[in-house]
């Protein structure tokens, strides 16, 4: 494969913009009502990636670009064999790094990695499905012909066969805090930074919820209304910010006996073999217990509620990434 003119590329960013896109879907929504759209996905990896199996690239047949596959070493390039695959109608199977024919893009992490670029055919049903199973929380995974760039879209997690290639799109991380104080609200706020859904629970609180915030859910109901109406996931994380015993109490035996990954109670750290005794006395077992984080937050000598904020935020995501491995 002989390397391209990427100056073909319509106007590519001077800053990775794109690469800060986590989620495509949005992007896909609005490249397909546009015209057609490409996709690229990393599906081949030897040695270091900055990047994950799986990982997915959007492109646009004007040159808009959304996500990313490597490190910025081979975007503008992708972005170029998409717009000959849209052109062609034909996919392609890249091959970049150590060992590859392309000898003028080099990976600065010494790998190599395959990227599969294809026309993405009924973008608008792609998104429709992607959508609904997000919404509905389910764990879905999209096939690719190789030969002919076609998909199907499956439920649970499944491998492909020969001649295809799978990725599969499981629920976002999910956050729900209970509570209503400063550190609640930047939690609410930085989340979605991180690509981590927020639900916000604050019993007998303001109707509406804070300005500035998405949230993926809000329940101002009594504190038994709003948990029992919850449907908390092993994508889930449950933290509980009240500065209130009993509701923290409530909280984390809630969650604690549901499928929720991680779960944690602000407080202070003299607090915490009483509220450990007490769940044990509610019959909360001690593998249960292993998902309890008390205090909640990574110990990071946060004291603002920018940077609690941010120590939670970053415990979620280490605990989600630790089963993982």
């Amino acid at each position: 494969m002989s390397a391209l003119d990427t100056s073909t590329v319509s106007a590519w960013p001077a800053w990775p913009d794109y690469a800060l896109v986590e989620d495509l879907l949005p992007s896909l929504r609005d490249f397909a009502h546009r015209g057609r759209v490409a996709l690229a996905t990393l599906v081949g990896v030897q040695g270091p990636s900055p990047r994950p199996l799986g990982s997915e690239m959007a492109i646009a047949a004007d040159g808009a670009v959304a996500g990313y596959v490597s490190g910025g070493c081979v975007e503008a390039a992708v972005a170029a064999e998409a717009s000959m695959a849209l052109a062609e109608r034909r996919p392609r199977l890249l091959d970049y790094g150590v060992g590859s024919d392309v000898l003028d893009i080099q990976l600065s992490c010494g790998g190599r990695i395959g990227i599969f670029v294809r026309e993405l055919r009924e973008a608008a049903s792609y998104v429709h499905a992607l959508g609904v199973a997000r919404r509905e929380r389910r764990t879905v995974t999209m096939l690719s012909d190789a030969a002919t760039g076609e998909w199907d879209i499956r439920d649970g997690a499944c491998s492909a066969g020969d001649g295809g290639y799978a990725v599969v799109h499981r629920p976002p991380l999910r956050v729900v805090v209970v509570g209503g104080d400063p550190v609640t609200l930047a939690v609410a706020r930085l989340a979605p930074l991180l690509g981590v859904e927020v639900v916000l629970l604050r019993p007998h609180g303001p109707a509406t919820p804070p300005v500035g915030t998405t949230l993926a859910g809000y329940d101002a109901r009594s504190l038994n209304v709003a948990l029992s109406a919850l449907a908390l996931d092993d994508r889930t994380a449950v933290y509980s910010l009240s500065h209130d015993a009993e509701v923290d109490h409530a909280v984390s035996s809630h969650a604690l006996a549901s499928q929720a990954f991680s779960v944690g109670v602000l407080g202070s750290r003299h607090k915490i073999d009483a509220r450990m005794q007490r769940l044990r006395d509610d019959g909360v077992s001690e593998q249960a217990l292993e998902r309890l984080r008390l205090p909640a937050g990574l110990p990071i000598g946060a004291q603002t509620p920018h940077g609690i904020a941010l120590s939670i935020l970053a415990e979620v995501c280490q605990r989600d990434r630790a089963r993982a491995e």
